[in-house]
C-alpha cells in the first residue's frame, strides 16, 4: 500500500500493510479449537462453554441442517438475540458452505418478509418466542422449509434452567413459549443430541459468499451487503494486528451488541474466536445491571459498546463502589461518544476507550483511534492496516477535499463488500471506481485523523448554511444537567429548514429554554443554536442503542401534518 501520512501515527508494531494468513472464517474457527481447546469460548449467565464443546455443537448441528437440505450457497438466516445458540448456529451455517442472514429479532412480520424473500433464505434459526408471536402467524408467507426453534433455558445450567421458563414467561412480551411440534418445525437441543458430529466440509474460498449483511433501511428499502469470508476475515486480522497487546486465550469479551449487527458479530464475536477469547454473552444489551454484574464477574478486559452504553454504566447506581477495573481496552463507534462519558469510563476502569468507525459494508471496521499512539478525542481515528480513505466534494466526488474541509467519505479496502445482493444498480451508485462512497460526511486533519460531522441525510441546511446534528448534540450532551440529546432538521417557512433538539435531563434536574438557548449560544455558531426544544423522558433507540433521528423526524412531520387547517 502507498504510503499515507496517518501511517506515521501507527502503534509500533502496526503494519499499514498485513501478510493476511489466507484463512476463512471456518478456519479461523478450527484453527482457535485446536490451539486452545480446553479455553472458555463463550460465557452465558451461569454457563460456560468451552472451544472444544463449542466445535462439537457446531459439527452436530452443521450435519442437522445438511440433513434438512442445506447445502454451499443456501441462505440460512439467524434471528436470535445474544445466545449461546447464535453462534452455534452461525458458525454451524459457515461449516457446511450455507450464507448467513442474520436478522433482527425485532422485526415486524413485512421486514422479516421483506429480507428473507430478498435473500431466499431456505431455513431459519429462531427464538421460541419469536415463533410464537412473530412468525408463526406468517409462516405461509415466508420462504424457509424448516425452523430450528432455540430457547434461552437450554444453554443455562442447573437450576437457572429449570428456573428461567416461569420468569421469561412473566416478562412484557414473554421470552420464552412452549412450542409444539409440527412439520418442518425442530427443537435446536433435540437436533444437537441426536446428530452425530462430523459436519459435511466443502472447499470453501475466501471470495465465496458468507454473509449478507442487510442494512438498517435508513434510506429506504433494506439492502443486503455481500461480504465474502476474504472480507470478514480480512477485518478480524486488521483488528487482532490493532489491539497489539492482544493476550491469546486469555481475553474477556464483553458480548453485548446484539450479534445480528455487524459490530457485535465482528468486533465481539469474530475477534473472540480470532484470539481464542471468551465471549460474555449479554441478550438484552438494555439489562444495565447484568451489564456491569458481568463484567465485574468476569473480569471482562475488551469491552466493544456504544456510547450509550459506556453513559449507562456510568450512570448505574453505585458504579464507583463496584470494580471493573479489569477492562483495559474499549472500542467505542455508531455515534461520536461525548468527551465527559469517555473520561468518566475510564476513570472508572483504567481502559482507553478507542472511537472509530465502521458500516455494514466495510465488516465493519474501516479507521480507529491508535491504542498506544496519539488518540484525537473527538475523531474515529486513522484507517487501519490496508485501508485507504478521502475526502470528495458532495457534488463533485472526483474532487478531493482540502484538509480540514468536509465532504463525503470514500473507503477503499480489503474488508469492503462487494456490492448489494440483487441490487445492480444500488451497487454501482455505491462502488465506483474501486471506492465505497458511504454517505458520511467528514473531515481529515494535517495527521489523517478523520472525523464524522454527521450524514448526508441527516445534514441541516438551515438559511442556506450547514448543521451538522452531531455537533450540536456533542455540545448539549457536554452540559452536566443533560444526559441524552438528539437534534434533526424541521421544516421552516423562512429558512427552509431550522434546527431542533431533543433533549433527555440527568435524573432530577430541570432546564428552562431560554438557559439551553444561552449555553448554546456560548458554544456554537447562531445559525447552529436549536431553534426549538423539545423535552423526552427518553431517546428512541435501535437494539444497538444507537439514538433513531429517523424516527424523531417522522415523528415531528406526522405531529406538524396533524396540526395544519385542512
Amino acid at each position: 500500500m502507498e504510503a499515507r501520512i496517518w501511517h506515521e501515527h501507527y502503534d509500533a508494531g502496526v503494519a499499514p500493510s498485513l501478510d493476511y494468513s489466507g484463512r476463512t472464517l471456518v478456519d479461523i474457527f478450527e484453527s482457535t479449537v485446536e490451539r486452545f481447546p480446553g479455553a472458555v469460548a463463550l460465557i452465558f449467565m451461569n454457563k460456560k462453554i468451552t472451544y472444544r464443546e463449542l466445535y462439537d455443537e457446531v459439527q452436530r448441528l452443521g450435519r442437522a441442517m445438511a440433513r434438512l437440505g442445506v447445502k454451499p450457497g443456501t441462505r440460512v438466516a439467524i434471528q436470535l438475540p445474544t445466545l449461546p445458540q447464535a453462534v452455534i448456529a452461525y458458525h454451524a451455517a459457515l461449516t457446511i458452505g450455507a450464507q448467513v442472514v442474520m436478522t433482527n429479532p425485532l422485526y415486524t412480520p413485512r421486514e422479516i418478509e421483506h429480507q428473507w424473500k430478498d435473500a431466499e433464505v431456505e431455513l431459519a434459526v429462531v427464538a421460541d418466542f419469536i415463533w410464537d408471536q412473530t412468525l408463526r402467524a406468517v409462516r405461509d408467507r415466508l420462504p424457509p422449509k424448516n425452523y430450528i426453534v432455540a430457547s434461552i433455558p437450554e444453554y443455562l445450567g442447573f437450576p437457572l434452567n429449570w428456573l428461567a421458563p416461569f420468569k421469561l414467561k412473566k416478562q412484557s412480551p414473554p421470552a420464552w413459549a412452549k412450542v409444539e411440534k409440527a412439520p418442518g418445525l425442530h427443537r435446536f437441543k433435540d437436533l444437537i443430541r441426536s446428530t452425530p458430529a462430523e459436519a459435511p466440509r466443502p472447499e470453501i474460498g475466501l471470495d465465496d459468499l458468507a454473509l449478507l449483511q442487510y442494512t438498517g433501511g435508513t434510506t429506504g428499502v433494506a439492502k443486503g451487503a455481500m461480504l465474502t469470508h476474504r472480507n470478514l476475515a480480512s477485518n478480524v486480522e486488521q483488528l487482532v494486528a490493532w489491539f497489539s497487546d492482544v493476550r491469546h486465550g486469555e481475553e474477556v469479551l464483553m458480548a453485548c451488541l446484539p450479534l445480528f449487527h455487524v459490530f457485535g458479530m465482528t468486533v465481539a464475536m469474530n475477534l473472540a474466536v480470532a484470539v481464542g477469547g471468551a465471549a460474555v454473552l449479554i441478550p438484552n444489551p438494555r439489562d444495565i445491571a447484568m451489564l456491569v454484574k458481568s463484567t465485574a464477574k468476569h473480569k471482562v478486559t475488551i469491552f466493544p459498546a456504544v456510547p450509550a452504553l459506556f453513559n449507562a454504566m456510568n450512570n448505574y447506581p453505585g458504579i464507583d463502589q463496584i470494580d471493573i477495573s479489569s477492562v483495559r481496552s474499549c472500542f467505542s463507534g455508531s455515534a461520536p461518544i461525548p468527551i465527559d462519558v469517555l473520561e468518566r469510563f475510564e476513570k472508572l476502569t483504567g481502559a482507553r476507550i478507542l472511537e472509530g468507525f465502521g458500516m455494514s459494508e466495510t465488516s465493519p471496521v474501516a479507521s480507529c483511534n491508535p491504542l498506544a499512539s496519539e488518540r484525537k478525542l473527538g475523531s474515529v481515528g486513522i484507517p487501519i492496516s490496508d485501508t485507504d480513505m478521502r475526502i470528495v466534494d458532495v457534488d463533485d466526488p472526483d474532487k478531493d477535499m482540502p484538509v480540514g474541509e468536509e465532504g463525503e467519505l470514500l473507503i477503499r479496502g480489503p474488508q469492503v463488500t462487494q456490492g448489494y445482493w440483487n441490487k445492480p444498480e444500488e451497487t454501482a451508485a455505491t462502488l465506483r471506481n474501486g471506492w465505497l462512497h458511504s454517505g458520511d460526511l467528514a473531515t481529515m486533519d494535517e495527521d489523517g485523523y478523520f472525523r464524522i460531522v454527521g450524514r448526508k441525510k441527516d445534514m441541516i441546511s438551515a438559511g442556506g448554511l450547514k448543521v451538522f446534528p452531531d455537533e450540536v448534540d456533542n455540545i448539549l450532551m457536554a452540559h452536566p444537567d443533560i444526559l441524552e440529546a438528539a437534534t434533526i432538521g424541521v421544516p421552516d417557512e423562512r429558512r427552509g429548514e431550522t434546527v431542533k433538539s431533543f433533549i433527555v435531563l440527568q435524573p432530577g434536574k430541570s432546564m428552562t429554554l431560554e438557559q439551553i438557548d444561552v449555553y448554546c449560544r456560548e458554544q456554537l455558531a447562531a445559525y447552529k443554536v436549536p431553534r426549538e426544544v423539545e423535552f423526552l423522558p427518553e431517546l428512541p433507540k435501535s437494539t444497538v442503542m444507537k439514538v433513531l433521528r429517523r424516527e424523531l423526524r417522522d415523528r415531528e412531520l406526522q405531529k406538524r401534518a396533524a396540526a395544519k387547517p385542512d
